[in-house]
């Protein structure tokens, strides 16, 4: 089983260490990191390239292009990558120093899977409305429209995907690694590993604070073109597009009073 870790990069000079010594501290070792700076203006790019000088123990593979967004960067990386799996994680972001062995174990005992996210920030789902999630738990693309499992930095998944799924819409900036991962679970097994092995954003909330998921607008804006996207490829009908609207306009509503209140 060789892992290609995909990782995109700007503006990271002050986490992109730690990054990269949670994935060179993996209990399994990927078989590489490629990591895909994105017209970084700070010092990013110098310090993986010192960094790529003084580690060997794991390849790393460093692209420097234009900005040109985070689809864009994991895009160009998945490409690059040289392994049988990928491996997202971000430039902000930590694994645990097992979180590879532990993907693999399951893997290995089930076969089946071609798609394995994991909790992060310590949280156990218990359940979706009222869908219990177990501590594997097989995700259908229609389960991902009402919340969404999947965050990039706990995946993995075969990279024979990409060639029939295709790569992130890099025209879509809110919202992308969604509409990405509805994509797949409609076509491949993809499953939920119940079990907390990344620690995301340092830990901060999913929406309503710094980086892309800070913008709600935008957010929501992105997760009603992933609805209207399910809906073109037959994912769920017209009515249901209809209720899965209002349900998602509804979130929308409770993460501004969310925000509000906890500023």
């Amino acid at each position: 089983m060789k892992i290609s870790v995909v990782i995109p990069m700007y503006n990271a000079e002050k986490t992109i260490l730690n990054v990269l010594d949670s994935v060179q501290n993996q209990t399994f070792s990927p078989h590489e990191i490629v990591i895909v700076n994105d017209g970084s203006t700070d010092r990013s790019l110098q310090i993986v390239q010192k960094y790529k000088e003084e580690n060997k123990k794991i390849p790393i593979q460093l692209i420097d292009k234009k900005n040109g967004g985070v689809s864009s960067a994991r895009n160009l990386g998945m490409k690059a990558a040289q392994g049988d799996w990928i491996a997202l994680l971000d430039s902000d972001d930590e694994w645990n120093n097992n979180k590879l062995e532990r993907q693999k174990q399951i893997l290995n005992e089930n076969p089946e899977i071609d798609f394995l996210a994991t909790g992060r920030n310590d949280e156990i789902i218990g359940s979706v409305l009222g869908k219990k999630i177990g501590f594997l738990t097989k995700v259908e693309a229609k389960d991902l429209l009402i919340k969404n499992l999947f965050s990039p930095p706990t995946v993995i998944f075969k990279k024979s995907i990409v060639d029939v799924v295709g790569y992130f819409d890099e025209t879509q900036c809110y919202a992308e690694e969604g509409n990405y991962f509805i994509r797949i679970a409609q076509r491949f097994n993809a499953y939920f590993m119940n079990e907390s092995l990344v620690n995301t954003g340092g830990g901060k909330a999913h929406f309503g604070e710094s980086g892309l998921s800070g913008n709600l607008k935008e957010m929501e804006k992105g997760e009603l073109k992933n609805l209207r996207d399910a809906k073109q490829l037959k994912i769920i009908n017209g009515p249901e597009y209809v209720g899965f609207v209002i349900f998602s306009l509804l979130k929308y509503l409770r993460r501004i009073i969310i925000v509000k209140f906890l500023r």
